[in-house]
């Protein structure tokens, strides 16, 4: 029986191409064992206001932690679930489908996790309940890790006994397909070519945002403008 897998780490609030490559795979595993880095996309993201794309990021421990793992990632201020909402409330309320999903992000936004991973997770899940994924999503930690770069990437879809790996683009540069044909598992690209543009509050069109701004203006219409359903 063949299964894929995907491995990625966690980002705050990913935009659609995230939740497509999670829909087009049978396990999802958050890979948080690799090193935490700034100004990537796990502790921040973007959506649309009247003034163009801003900013949500999350604010976290730093400083003398530069080796330090996604998972180890801890919140600095409380207040940024209070701000990050306040914002969307801002920016959203008039979007057509916003009420039908408010309940669900204020309770998202009112978790007491302290832990970056954790709140990704949290609202992944939550988000691809929205989308009606069904992909089981898992975590690196709940995996033995062995070996490095690749290697560890091989045994983790051997563990979770994976035929086929679905992986990024950019990953192309770095990886070594000769890995995972030894061990008999084929390696595939997702394309994030060819999306559709949908109604946003604020034109001009803005695509690479946060899947919550397709989700509060297009609500349960939002999977026609995602490539894998």
């Amino acid at each position: 029986m063949s299964k894929t897998v995907a491995i990625a780490q966690s980002n705050y609030i990913p935009w659609r191409g995230y939740f497509d490559l999670i829909n087009s795979v049978d396990e999802l595993i958050l890979y948080d064992d690799m090193q935490y880095n700034r100004r990537a996309w796990r502790n921040r993201n973007l959506i649309k206001s009247s003034r163009g794309t801003i900013w949500l990021t999350i604010p976290v421990q730093v400083k003398g932690k530069y080796s330090q793992k996604i998972k180890d990632t801890l919140v600095v201020d409380d207040s940024w679930a209070r701000d990050h909402w306040k914002s969307i409330l801002h920016n959203y309320s008039k979007a057509k489908y916003f009420s039908d999903y408010r309940e669900l992000f204020e309770e998202l936004y009112s978790l007491p996790d302290t832990f970056l991973s954790q709140i990704n997770y949290h609202f992944i899940v939550a988000i691809c309940r929205v989308l009606g994924i069904k992909t089981t999503i898992s975590s690196s930690m709940d995996y033995h890790l062995a070996g490095d770069k690749t290697e560890m990437l091989v045994n983790l879809c051997k563990q979770a006994g994976a035929t086929n790996y679905l992986t990024g683009p950019a990953a192309k540069a770095f990886i070594n397909e000769d890995l995972f044909q030894q061990e008999s598992i084929s390696v595939e690209y997702m394309d994030y070519s060819g999306y559709r543009e949908y109604t946003q509050l604020y034109p001009p069109f803005e695509s690479h945002v946060s899947i919550i701004d397709l989700i509060f203006n297009e609500g349960p219409h939002a999977t026609n403008y995602m490539t894998s359903f």
